[in-house]
C-alpha cells in the first residue's frame, strides 16, 4: 500500500533544511502573498502582488501600495482610522 499524501505549503523545495518553524512560517508567508485579494476600487476578487509591496487589481487595472506580503497591515489600518475627517 502507498502511504497517505499530506497536505504541503509551497515549500517542498527546501526539503529538510532550515528547521520546521522556519519552514512553516515562510510556507504560511507565500500562501499570504500569493492568493487574491479583493480590490478596494471595483471589489472583484482580483487583486495580485505585482512587487513588494505593489498590488494590483487585474480586473480594473487599480495599482496601489500595501504591505509587503498582504494589501493592507494593520499600521495602515490605524493610519487610516486616525486620519479619518470628523
Amino acid at each position: 500500500m502507498s502511504r497517505k499524501a499530506r497536505a504541503q505549503l509551497p515549500i517542498g523545495g527546501l526539503g529538510v533544511r532550515y528547521g520546521r518553524s522556519v519552514r512553516n512560517r515562510i510556507g504560511r508567508i507565500l500562501v499570504e502573498s500569493r492568493k487574491k485579494y479583493a480590490c478596494t476600487s471595483c471589489g472583484n476578487l482580483a487583486v495580485e502582488r505585482s512587487s513588494v509591496g505593489v498590488w494590483q487589481c487585474r480586473h480594473c487595472g487599480n495599482t496601489f501600495t500595501g504591505g509587503a506580503y498582504a494589501p493592507t497591515t494593520k499600521t495602515g489600518d490605524v493610519a487610516r482610522r486616525s486620519a479619518r475627517p470628523t
